[in-house]
Formats: structure tokens, sequence, C-alpha cells
């Protein structure tokens, strides 16, 4: 060939060598700050025994569904079959990875959402970079991760952050952007300074689609944990990955039935507290 073959790998892999050799430090105080929060959900998740947690999960899906008593009955009734499947701890593992992860994304995604909604420039760098973290196949995320803080829960939920938060960027970005310009004219008229109408105008009436990207953000959260198992995440994910390794289809399907019922779950909650 008269071009040479552009190092795209071998640059990728220096500046993985490159960080892991300056922050090395830094990684790892992350990852024991990352594992105290993973750890720490965990523990609070199983504090309760299933015969009060139940009950307790069950009146929160009632009154956060708006008295809702299908609802309150099937969140009974799922988590109830996870127990009786004796697969509860293993799924609180995973709630909590799943609930820490989200949150991360969402503290990062959120705020770089509407920071892009109001630069343009901003906005233009942030998209390609959004293309790439959706386009890229999920497993490649794991090669840095367990590089940079080995085999584990840490790992595993920052290849969840890197893969669930471009659908809060995305939406949090649109829904800045679709507020009626008319609203803003008014909030300016009256003197607003700029977080008076972030707060009080574009926010409200940006936050049912802000909440749909938490909704997805979730949802891929949830789906990403259990690929992570791949390197070393405890939880449901890694009892699938067992299964599939001893060709255990029983093992696997009730692994499968019980990330089935915490995103059915974390679903219907997340779109009952979307404003209409």
């Amino acid at each position: 060939m008269l071009i040479p073959r552009i190092p795209v790998g071998d640059t990728v892999e220096f500046a993985v060598d490159w960080i892991e050799g300056n922050f090395g430090l830094f990684l790892d105080l992350t990852s024991k700050q990352l594992d105290l929060l993973i750890s720490g959900l965990k523990d609070a998740l199983l504090f309760l025994p299933p015969e009060f947690f139940i009950p307790g999960i069950s009146l929160l899906s009632y009154f956060a569904g708006k008295r809702n008593i299908k609802l309150a009955a099937g969140t009974a009734f799922g988590f109830f079959l996870i127990e009786n499947m004796e697969l509860w701890e293993l799924s609180m593992e995973t709630l909590a990875l799943v609930l820490s992860s989200a949150l991360l994304a969402l503290i990062i995604g959120i705020p770089l959402g509407i920071l892009s909604a109001k630069n343009n420039i901003l906005f233009h760098v942030v998209k390609p970079a959004l293309d790439f973290m959706q386009t890229m196949p999920s497993f490649v995320y794991l090669i840095p991760a367990l590089i940079f803080f080995g085999l584990g829960n840490v790992p595993g939920m920052i290849a969840t952050v890197v893969f669930a938060m471009p659908p809060a960027i995305r939406l949090t970005n649109l829904g800045i952007r679709q507020v009626p310009k008319e609203l803003t004219e008014v909030a300016d008229a009256f003197g607003s300074t700029g977080w008076q109408k972030l707060s009080k105008v574009e926010l409200p009436v940006a936050l049912p689609t802000i909440m749909a990207g938490v909704n997805q953000c979730i949802m891929l959260s949830l789906s990403m944990v259990v690929v992570a198992a791949m390197i070393g995440v405890r939880g449901l994910g890694y009892q699938v990955l067992f299964g599939i390794q001893r060709v255990d289809i029983g093992m696997g399907f009730e692994a499968g039935l019980a990330i089935v019922i915490i995103a059915i779950f974390l679903d219907r909650i997340t779109q009952y507290l979307s404003p209409r």
C-alpha cells in the first residue's frame, strides 16, 4: 500500500499505559471510594430481610405509581419470586450496582447536557463523542476498565457509567433546546437571572424529556451490569455467565428472570415519576 498503516490501536494502547502509569494512585483512590459506595448501597438494601423489604417496596410502588394497586401487587409478586428462587442477595447486589452506576452517570450526564444545550461549541464537541460511546460495542469498554481498576465491581461500574451516560446527555440537551422561546423571552422580560430562568422555566418544562433520559440510563445500566460479569462483577450477571459456562439452562433462566423483574420494576417506577 502507498499509505502506511495508521497505528490507531497502538496509540490507544500507549494512551492507556500512560494513564495507568501516571495516574495509578488517583485510580486506586477512586476505586476504593466507588467500592465503598457500592458496598454501602448493597448493605442498605440487605439491611431489611425480604419479609420486611417486599412489603416496603410494594408500598413505595403503590404511592409512586399514584395509588396503582396493580403495580404494587406486581412488585410484591416479582420480588417474592426472586426470594423464592434463592437469588435475593445476588439481586440486591445487582440492584446496588445498577443504582450506583446510574446515579454517577446522571450526576455527570445531566449537567453536561444542560451545558451543551447552552453552548453550541460544546455541543458540537460532545456530539461525536456521544456517537462514539453509543456505537462502540459494549465489550470494548471492559478492556480499559479492567486495566485501570482490575477485576471486581468497580471496573464494571466504570464501564456501565460510560455506556449508560449518552442518553442522559442527549435527552437533557434535547429537552432544554425544545423549551418554547416565548417562555424564555417572558423570563428575560421579567429580569430573571440565568439560574432563575434555568431552574424555574427551562428545567420544569424539559423535565419529561429529562426523565426519559433517566429511564434509558437506568435500563442501559442494568444491561451493561450483566455484560460486565465477564470482568468479575458479582450478582445476577455472574449467575447468568456461570449458567452459560456450565450449560445450565435452569440456572441461567432463573437469573435472567430476576433481571427482567428488576428491569420492569425500575422502568415502571421511573415512568410514573415522570411528569405528564
